[in-house]
């Protein structure tokens, strides 16, 4: 059976979205008031800390400072992602690992329903109006009755199709596993006809999935020309799910309305690329999943995993768990 073996928690000291990790200390102490939060804000406090911690909390650790956690039992990763982690090492010393998985289902989907909305509305061609002085109508659209297909149902995916609701339009999910459902009108997976049906009824493709090796390359030049002229693209998910020289060219022909780019492929995008030509791209510099609640989300989760390891011993069966021990120590 396995217990905390104290009462400290190491936060390392990788802030995110340049926000201060102090504030993430302070989430957490809030939420776990009987535990010793400490921040490790130097690599000689992080070597000083961890030989003695139970649990450590941060954006990555590497095998370096892994080895000099001999006690160590959970890291709770402060990013989806965990592909940068070394994963194999921690497994080798059975460590549990956790992600956060969700904290930016909320903002990424407000980013992208903004995106929508623009493009809907025009909005970008007011302001181009505004900022020249120019008092003259134009037409513009509506998004109810549109179809919206988004690839990739995970949290951001489901937040994305969630605020899209009251709006009116007909929505279609592309995920790795259909016969889980998901929130949209339909659920398809990556089969090549399924999806080339799903893209000539598109208004509003919004790519919200990881990369991996399915979906890089997804939206090539052939995916680009069953979308019709009038759709707009939107990527929060990776630049290389795009291939970059095929948007290039079917902007230049006018096969789509435009796209909105929070990722790119090259990233950043260099000064001089065409992307940053065309009036009808709007670019975010990976941006989107910056929000003020960034640490109070991540803090919940962690509180909600450590009060279920005081209450059960055990290091798994946590919440957003990607990684369980082989036995307990």
């Amino acid at each position: 059976m396995s217990t905390i073996a104290n009462d400290r928690i190491v936060v390392l000291g990788q802030r995110a979205h340049a926000i201060p990790v102090e504030r993430y200390a302070s989430a957490i102490g809030e939420r776990l008031p009987e535990y010793d939060v400490v921040t490790a804000a130097t690599a000689a406090d992080e070597r000083r800390l961890l030989p003695d911690a139970s649990i450590a909390t941060g954006l990555r650790i590497d095998e370096s400072l892994l080895s000099r956690a001999a006690q160590l039992r959970l890291f709770a990763c402060g990013s989806a992602g965990i592909g940068h982690l070394p994963m194999d090492a921690l497994a080798e010393r059975d460590v549990a690992v956790t992600n956060a998985s969700g904290v930016h289902g909320p903002n990424i989907a407000e980013h992208v329903i903004g995106w929508i909305l623009m493009f809907a509305r025009r909005l970008d061609e007011g302001m181009r109006r505004k900022q020249r002085g120019v008092w003259q109508h134009f037409q513009a659209h509506e998004l109810r009755g549109s179809t919206v297909t988004v690839v990739g149902l995970g949290p951001i995916g489901e937040s994305i199709v969630e605020r899209l609701e009251p709006f009116g339009v007909d929505t279609i999910g592309v995920r790795y596993t259909p016969e889980k459902g998901g929130p949209t009108d339909e659920v398809i997976g990556f089969d090549e006809d399924d999806v080339e049906d799903a893209l000539v009824r598109t208004d509003y493709l919004v790519l919200a999935c990881p990369l991996t090796e399915t979906t890089e390359g997804l939206v090539d030049g052939t995916a680009l020309r069953r979308l019709p002229p009038d759709s707009v693209l939107v990527n929060v998910g990776r630049g290389p799910i795009v291939d970059t020289d095929a948007l290039v060219t079917a902007l230049r022909r006018n096969e789509l309305r435009g796209a909105a780019l929070d990722v790119t492929d090259p990233e950043p995008l260099p000064q001089g690329h065409p992307l940053w030509s065309f009036e009808n791209v709007q670019i975010t510099p990976h941006s989107s999943g910056h929000t003020p609640e960034y640490y109070a989300r991540t803090a919940d989760i962690l509180a909600e995993n450590v009060e279920r390891i005081a209450e059960t011993g055990s290091y798994d069966g946590l919440r957003n768990q990607v990684l369980a021990p082989s036995d307990e120590r």
